[in-house]
């Protein structure tokens, strides 16, 4: 692969984040220069201004506003405490040190900054993403890491204490933690072809002994059930950055199609953010079609099952003729199966028949 700089390097998006913080902090002082009581005006992240783009394949928020304003009683509260999150986050970034969201809730209380409970101040956080209109990310706080990578790509990190330090994401059989470090490290060198992202860290495992790696000369990435927005972040920079497709197996049920809708097209709770989906990403299965053909060990849908699938039917996401003939087939069979049930024909068959199978498929999309 030809190297080329990156744009999602710690250093850039340290660089951008206190261009924005400090741009937030000015339109504060300057209110007050002015005689004024300062006020934020962000766009609303109410349903109602929720809506779906088709172009971008995901949901964005609307043309209505909200403000804070520090002159309005009611207002005080969250104006002061968006403040605070904007000087914390910048702390962080001048700091080059990072943060969970449950480390920002404990370290308000250290500022005298009151939250009730992290709720509340994870909400202001996205309140923060939305006024700056950038993710928490790229301001240091991050989720827990749970979700991991395997494959032949050597990356090259950038994070303080560590840059130029290259790490083989094949040396460690159980994947590599996928991180802030790792976020934002540089890809160095890869003959990977594309990028399969796997919701259970049980065959995520199967893959690696089977050497898919090797054999599809694929990236794994371990989703761990709904990818933190950091392996949805890494999914974009790979398809982007790369050139690699992205394919997506998830169990064959509604909660596992709406796991690749989500790596695929985001969440509706995103709907501010534009780097966590991958428009490309092909859903490879299980389908629900697929339950049927390969005759899988399945049960019973429940009607917490049925009622989700019927949700995922007005869903503007689902209207494309694929998915929603797989709905279909769900509504219509009423079973659903895991990706474990191929070991029924043998442990390898997921990998030596079904898998290219689906890759065959993959290049029509």
């Amino acid at each position: 692969m030809s190297k080329r700089k990156s744009t999602s390097t710690a250093e850039a998006r340290k660089s951008s984040a206190q261009a924005l913080l400090k741009d937030l902090g000015s339109s504060v002082y300057n209110d007050l220069d002015e005689g004024k009581f300062p006020s934020l005006t962000m766009a609303s992240r109410s349903v109602r201004n929720i809506v779906y783009d088709k172009k971008l394949q995901q949901f964005i928020l609307g043309p209505t506003t909200v403000k804070r304003a520090s002159g309005n009683i009611k207002h005080i509260r969250p104006f002061t405490q968006l403040i605070w999150l904007a000087y914390f986050a910048k702390k962080l970034v001048d700091e080059k040190r990072t943060s969970t969201l449950r480390d920002v809730f404990y370290s308000a209380q250290a500022f005298g900054v009151e939250f009730m409970d992290q709720a509340e101040s994870d909400e202001l956080i996205t309140d923060l993403e939305v006024l700056m209109q950038m993710a928490r990310e790229g301001m240091n706080i991050y989720p827990e890491e749970r979700s991991a990578i395997f494959g032949n790509l050597t990356i090259e990190y950038t994070v303080p204490g560590y840059e130029g330090k290259k790490a083989d994401l094949s040396a460690n059989p159980d994947g590599v933690m996928i991180g802030p470090a790792l976020t934002t490290a540089e890809f160095a060198d890869t003959d990977a072809e594309m990028v399969l992202a796997i919701e259970k860290g049980g065959l995520f495992t199967r893959f690696v002994e089977e050497r898919v790696h090797k054999k599809y000369k694929a990236l794994l990435i371990n989703t761990a059930g709904q990818p933190p927005r950091s392996t949805r972040y890494l999914l974009r920079r790979l398809n982007q950055e790369l050139k690699l497709p992205v394919g997506i197996l998830c169990d064959a049920d509604p909660w596992g199609a709406h796991i690749a809708m989500v790596c695929k097209s985001g969440s509706a709770n995103a709907a501010h953010l534009r780097e966590l989906t991958t428009p490309d990403a092909v859903w490879l299965g299980v389908w629900a079609s697929d339950i049927v053909k390969y005759k899988l060990p399945s049960d019973k849908l429940t009607e917490v099952d049925i009622k989700r699938l019927y949700e995922l039917k007005q869903d503007p996401r689902y209207t494309d003729k694929m998915w929603h003939d797989e709905l279909d087939v769900f509504l219509k069979i009423k079973k659903k199966s895991e990706q474990e049930a191929f070991a029924r024909y043998g442990l390898s068959y997921i990998v030596d028949t079904y898998l290219p199978e689906k890759l065959q498929l993959m290049k029509s999309f």
